[in-house]
């Protein structure tokens, strides 16, 4: 049987918005951007992949470059499956005034995932899911196997975020 599968996102999720000044956090600079991580909680989420816990995937608008570039200094995994954003598709964020627009492309990522396997338990992880426009929550409320992480893209993903995860899947 495999794996649950947590879909994963880089900005606001992994990298915190934290101006570079949150303690106890690793940085560095990545096509011209400075990003901001918690290595515990990158190896953290490396550990769960390796150990068969849940498929990490990449749903970020970094796409391959979350793999190429970011995986191996943020202490993940590399050939991680990504889902890339169609040409033109959708909004790619919520952090502007976009903030709930519908037809965001990846709620039509995160719905081909769970067709390819409806029954296959899902975490999706994006601080833009914070903001769920009327097509996400009708996406979440069809599909109680998704399990939906929105940190706070100042501080990004916590242990408190992972715990909770480890709850639901335990369950």
């Amino acid at each position: 049987m495999a794996p649950p599968l947590l879909l994963l996102d880089v900005d606001g999720v992994l990298n915190a918005l934290d101006r570079g000044d949150a303690p106890d956090r690793v940085r560095g600079t990545f096509a011209g951007y400075l990003l901001s991580w918690d290595p515990t909680v990158t190896a953290r989420l490396a550990d769960w992949h390796a150990e068969g816990k849940v498929e990490l995937q990449w749903l970020t608008t970094w796409a391959s470059r979350a793999d190429e570039m970011l995986a191996e200094p943020m202490g993940l995994p590399q050939g991680l499956r990504v889902h890339e954003r169609p040409d033109g598709e959708g909004p790619s964020g919520y952090t502007s005034s976009l903030g709930g627009a519908p037809n965001w492309w990846k709620l039509g990522a995160a719905k081909a995932v769970v067709e390819e396997d409806p029954d296959r338990r899902t975490v999706w992880i994006d601080d833009d899911l914070a903001l769920q426009a009327d097509d996400v929550q009708a996406f979440l409320a069809e599909n109680p196997q998704v399990y939906v992480v929105a940190p706070d893209l100042a501080t990004g993903l916590t242990h408190g975020h992972l715990d909770a995860v480890e709850t639901w899947l335990a369950t």
